[in-house]
């Protein structure tokens, strides 16, 4: 089974990240928990189904992907929505760029394929 590479927009309108009330940092956004001394004793205590790690990949993009990860991991995610160990990864590139509102649709309907 393949893995399904989305867009970063779809990750934020379906799983629903947030600015978890005990982070102790403020960088991606608001949204992430560092990897580091509380933030990352927070995420392991955690539902591993709400957490996901944003990595570092080729050509300065990044990737967010499911579950906690050490490998070129940058800062965790924790969303409303769980990810139930679906195999998808969302392709955050180094430039700015949105889906439209019909890309978005059919990413999640996409998403929902395979949920």
């Amino acid at each position: 089974m393949s893995t399904l590479t989305l867009h970063e927009d779809t990750f934020y309108k379906h799983f629903k990240p947030y600015h978890h009330p005990k982070a102790s940092y403020d960088i991606w956004g608001g949204f992430d928990l560092e990897t580091f001394d509380a933030n990352y004793e927070l995420v392991c205590s955690l539902c591993s189904e709400f957490i996901w790690t944003v990595l570092d990949g080729e050509a300065n993009d990044q990737w967010i992907v499911p579950g906690i990860h050490y490998v070129n991991r940058v800062c965790y995610l924790v969303t409303e929505a769980q990810h139930n160990d679906v195999r998808v990864e969302f392709r955050i590139k180094h430039y700015v760029s949105s889906l439209t509102e019909i890309g978005l649709a059919r990413q999640i309907k996409h998403l929902l394929a395979c949920e």
